[in-house]
């Protein structure tokens, strides 16, 4: 069974979706708005009853009672469960496609197959183009799992972890394939630009002599570096590749994390039955899969419109509810 989780509209989707610094970590960000969303979702769901605290927004006050069984507020659709159920209401951008510089991120996630991760990519950008409600983004990025840049290999002159080991083939097939679907996107004119994420001077030469379109972004995390290592900006600027930094978790979403957020303890959802047999839920091995992050960036005001992120899980078997 897929679980198909949303933060809806981080920036103004709700009374409950708070306004964040820009520098907060995406996996930081992620979590608050996934739990923000679970919360006002339920409020929403629940029927006002005399005496019970109704704000403007017709969003009672959720502290009187107890919490809602999921089935309530997620929704099935061809075997998926949306946590939260879909809105398509609240879908769209203000003002005509034109008038935004769309970008999307997307990771793949630790053990997920890699005969996957071609449909997941596809998944994760058909639910983007859905939620916005447009038929193309400008720059598409890609992490992958187990693909990390490190500021000390770099200097050294490209060695070490991001260097392409003769062990690694079924990695490297994996990466072209999904980035052949990632050039299949480009030519179709749904992503305008692409590029990848954590890939040192090793990795980025492998993958310009494979591909048929390059890369135009690389995305790298310099952590606590002051500097770029040299070798990895002259190999951009011979490339003609733009050298991005970011503070984003490659694992931005792990195991742990997300048994919690959808768990029925204290600051869970009620997705999942508890272990005491307390929360009635589902039950089973939960596996995430992929989280994409997108951002609509209204292009004459430099304003951030909507960002938000979805996350797709895989739970191995459902409990009777």
């Amino acid at each position: 069974m897929k679980l198909r989780l949303s933060t809806s509209n981080i920036i103004n989707g709700g009374t409950s979706i708070v306004r964040r610094p820009a520098s907060e970590k995406s996996n930081v960000e992620l979590v608050n708005g996934l739990r923000s969303n679970f919360s006002a979702s339920m409020e929403a769901s629940m029927p006002a009853e005399n005496g019970d605290v109704v704000d403007a927004a017709g969003i009672q006050s959720a502290i009187k009672h107890p919490r809602i069984p999921y089935t309530i507020w997620t929704n099935m659709d061809n075997g998926c469960l949306n946590v939260p159920a879909n809105n398509p209401e609240v879908r769209g951008l203000t003002d005509e496609r034109s008038d935004y510089d769309i970008t999307v991120k997307f990771f793949l996630l630790p053990k997920t197959l890699f005969s996957d991760w071609r449909r997941h990519l596809q998944d994760a950008i058909a639910a983007v183009l859905q939620e916005l409600s447009v038929d193309s983004v400008d720059l598409l990025i890609t992490s992958f799992p187990g693909v990390s840049f490190d500021v000390d290999s770099e200097e050294k002159g490209g060695c070490g972890s991001n260097k392409i080991q003769a062990t690694e083939p079924e990695l490297i097939d994996a990466i072209m394939d999904v980035w052949d679907a990632v050039e299949t996107m480009h030519t179709s004119g749904v992503a305008l630009k692409t590029g990848v994420a954590e890939f040192g001077c090793e990795r980025l030469k492998e993958l310009l002599s494979r591909a048929h379109h390059r890369p135009m972004v690389n995305q790298i995390n310099v952590r606590d570096a002051c500097e770029v290592p040299q070798p990895i900006m002259d190999l951009a600027k011979q490339e003609r590749i733009e050298l991005l930094t970011h503070n984003d978790c490659t694992n931005i979403l792990p195991q742990g994390t997300l048994r919690e957020l959808l768990g029925g303890g204290p600051n869970g959802a009620g997705v999942l039955a508890s272990p005491n047999g307390e929360t009635k839920g589902l039950d089973g091995d939960l596996n995430p899969e992929w989280v994409v992050k997108y951002t609509a960036v209204v292009r004459d005001r430099g304003v951030i419109e909507h960002k938000g992120y979805f996350a797709s899980v895989d739970l191995s078997q459902q409990a009777t509810v």
